[in-house]
């Protein structure tokens, strides 16, 4: 990897792609990150837009495509296009078409697929002369797809109306190359579009900012008309019914639970993303629309661009319902908007979107409700530093891939609670939060729809509080700080004035309604290191039925690491529990 990516500096070396003129697009090329996640040799490429045609065939759970790709090729001497893909796609055909001097041409071409990793294989098309550098062309590939990591296919008796089949993707980070050949890189941002067929009954929704609906034919049309990352790209198709919660958000979910997703979000989203624009320019992406899928969704929500995806479970609890949406409504200004360019540097995302998050929730819900969600974090982030040891190489901000390591195996807290406490770090240089925040305006207005790296962050940084330049020129650990942050697993983070002033809980009620790990797990600790162990046994027998079988199988080796483990496994034997099986790290990582 390039010694720039690997080791942040304070000299703005990398020109930064303003998207204005078109000679400046074509040769940022020299300026593209190495991404070891990608096999795809994006660097040779713009893509300009790409579009597909799906025929969602839910008995043979398969879709029939067809991609058409708008590129540019950039270097001379290029022989083949190298897309990312995976096993599970059945490559049909590939053709080029392009304009030469005898008009419009159309070839068919040879193409392989090679191993890459245990996520995907590297398709590799072989280009005809006829295609010359900085000329248009196109490639249109013709596949099926089959059970890849990014299509989920559901049964009816796995959804909660148990009516009808259900289909959703997931991209993040590295699937989307299972549903579609593509630059499966952060790097690389495109508009898209997208026709898609489906049986009669069936609802389509797609992460676009315009769609239409052909009642005859039984097609929808999607258009994405803002570049964004091949992992932003995002599908549903199911018995969805809707309901308007806002003047630019919809509800969709399930007829069974459209009225309670509805009541709980009903004006709230509107509200959360007025206060999201007065803190960080307005707001880009047109629409803002919530969609509930069944329990098998695999993470809490995900940010797509215009269309939310978040699990109906969560809708049980209203507090995480809040923190939950409200971090995906940041993600539309850090991570949609401006992106990592590389997955080493997710941090550049989820720390910038939980510090958005807490601002919002502090704007709308007051500090308290701020300071104890943060707390409940933060202890669970020192507890992970714990258990890894600050050697660890997951517990940096900056992380160093290794060839074949998937980057979705690394999404932990360090990525969103480190990478918080260094954008607080950053506020509070800056020594005013209000100043912060129009450095945060000013930094998604420079830079979005691009992709960055850290040191485009701090640059601008320091740009925009000249003052603190001075500072880091003239002193060596004011720098140092910065590279500790990001290259160390240090576990001295900075302490953050959060003023939580004896904030009073009423643990019953809290751990009645809330079934989280990410606040019951800490909690539960530290009542039983205290005086409170009773009421926490008491509350587990009346709540764990609530909880999900790993969450109650961590709490149980709590209590049995506490004092008298026998008396506790008594009081609570008539409720068993498999607890043979070890806690993985992943129960204690919090994807949002």
């Amino acid at each position: 990897m390039a010694a720039a990516f690997e080791r942040p500096t304070f000299c703005c070396c990398r020109k930064v792609v303003t998207g204005s003129a078109k000679s400046e697009r074509l040769n940022s090329s020299r300026d593209c990150p190495v991404d070891i996640a990608s096999a795809s040799n994006f660097q040779h490429f713009q893509i300009q837009h790409f579009h597909l045609e799906l025929d969602i065939n839910f008995p043979s759970r398969e879709i029939q495509a067809v991609e058409v790709l708008d590129l540019v090729c950039l270097q001379p001497d290029t022989q083949s296009l190298v897309l990312d893909s995976h096993q599970s796609l059945h490559i049909r055909s590939v053709n080029a078409k392009c304009r030469c001097n005898s008009g419009e041409n159309s070839w068919p071409l040879s193409h392989r697929l090679d191993p890459f990793t245990e996520y995907g294989s590297s398709l590799v098309i072989n280009l005809p002369a006829a295609i010359k550098p900085l000329s248009n062309f196109q490639i249109i590939i013709r596949y099926t797809t089959a059970d890849g990591p990014a299509i989920w296919w559901l049964d009816p008796e796995l959804t909660s109306g148990n009516s009808k089949p259900f289909l959703f993707t997931h991209g993040h980070s590295v699937c989307n190359r299972s549903f579609f050949p593509c630059f499966d890189t952060p790097a690389v941002k495109s508009t898209y579009s997208a026709t898609v067929m489906v049986p009669p009954g069936i609802r389509v929704l797609m992460s676009a900012t315009r769609s239409t609906f052909d009642e005859q034919e039984n097609i929808y049309r999607f258009q994405m008309e803002y570049p964004v990352p091949a992992y932003l790209l995002a599908l549903v198709a199911g018995d969805l019914i809707s309901a308007d919660i806002g003047p630019r958000s919809r509800v969709w979910a399930e007829p069974c639970l459209l009225k309670i997703a509805t009541a709980k979000l009903n004006g709230t989203v509107e509200r959360w993303l007025s206060a999201a624009e007065n803190l960080f320019g307005p707001y880009m992406w047109e629409r803002y629309d919530v969609v509930f899928l069944p329990p098998s969704f695999p993470i809490v929500a995900m940010e797509n661009p215009c269309l939310t995806f978040i699990i109906s479970c969560i809708l049980e609890s209203d507090e995480f319902l809040i923190i939950d949406v409200i971090h995906e409504i940041a993600h539309s200004w850090f991570g949609n908007a401006v992106t990592n360019a590389t997955w080493e540097e997710m941090w550049l995302s989820e720390g910038l979107a939980t510090y958005a998050q807490r601002r919002i929730t502090t704007e709308t819900y007051g500090a308290a409700f701020t300071c104890l969600e943060t707390t409940f974090r933060l202890e669970a982030l020192h507890r992970q530093l714990k258990l890894l040891g600050d050697e660890s190489p997951v517990s940096r901000l900056q992380v160093k891939f290794e060839p074949g390591v998937n980057p979705s195996s690394l999404m932990n807290l360090f990525t969103y609670e480190k990478g918080f406490c260094f954008v607080y770090y950053l506020s509070q240089l800056c020594g005013d939060t209000k100043c912060f925040d129009s450095f945060l305006r000013a930094y998604v207005e420079k830079f979005k729809f691009t992709s960055v790296v850290a040191t485009d962050l701090l640059e601008f940084f320091l740009g925009f509080f000249p003052e603190l330049r001075e500072k880091c020129v003239d002193n060596k650990e004011a720098q140092l700080s910065f590279l500790r942050f990001l290259l160390t697993g240090t576990s001295e983070l900075f302490e953050l004035n959060l003023k939580l002033n004896a904030i009073p809980l009423q643990y019953s009620s809290f751990f009645l309604f809330q079934t989280s790990r990410m606040y019951t797990g800490p909690l539960y600790e530290d009542l039983c290191a205290g005086t409170m162990k009773a009421i926490a046994i008491e509350t587990f027998y009346l709540t764990q039925n609530r909880l999900h079988v790993n969450l109650r199988r961590a709490i149980q080796q709590i209590f049995a690491h506490s004092a008298n483990p026998a008396a506790v496994m008594t009081f609570l034997e008539d409720k068993p529990s498999d607890a043979s099986n070890p806690i993985s790290l992943r129960d204690v990582n919090v994807s949002a």
